[in-house]
């Protein structure tokens, strides 16, 4: 009977790590120009301590994020030439994160060439509420972004935004 229980609770422990999903999600728009802009990625739970024991200087990702860009965007004073990406977040500190964008798609473990970084305008704040999952949306700016396409990126409390176009 205790080997019954013991492997019981085994069972319900295992079975509730595979029913934790790890979906994968890919959102597609075209923008002004016919410039199509893709990205797929997993939606992972989110791992606080990672970013909290990250270096400053450190090119951090969560859920993989593959942006696909069919044609040049220009966002500022920043090219953005037509291929496809990992996106991610330089961490300045706790309270200051930079999004870019790093050539070609990381493999898991693989790191970025900090050289060849596209660091787009960004803004960073903290969400009053943390979501438990990290998400990534493109979407029409708001405040020092009106008028523009940003990729958003969540992650817990913390959120981030990057200007990707001028045009909207």
């Amino acid at each position: 009977m205790k080997k019954l229980a013991v492997f019981s609770v085994l069972f319900l422990a295992a079975s509730l790590v595979v029913a934790h999903p790890h979906l994968e999600t890919t959102i597609t728009t075209t923008l002004p120009g016919d410039v199509e802009v893709s990205v797929a990625f997993y939606t992972n739970p989110v791992n606080m301590p990672l970013a909290e024991k990250a270096s400053s200087g450190s090119f951090l990702t969560s859920g993989m994020p593959v942006l696909k860009i069919s044609g040049d965007l220009k966002a500022g004073s920043v090219s953005i030439p037509a291929g496809t990406y990992t996106v991610g977040a330089i961490k300045n500190s706790m309270d200051s994160w930079t999004m870019a964008l790093s050539p070609g798609e990381l493999g898991e473990g693989e790191t970025a060439d900090m050289s060849k970084l596209i660091k787009l305008d960004s803004e960073f704040m903290k969400a009053p509420e943390a979501g438990e999952h990290s998400w990534v949306y493109i979407g029409p700016g708001e405040g020092k972004f009106e008028g523009k396409v940003v990729f958003e990126m969540g992650f817990g409390p913390l959120v981030l935004y990057g200007c990707l176009s001028d045009a909207l």
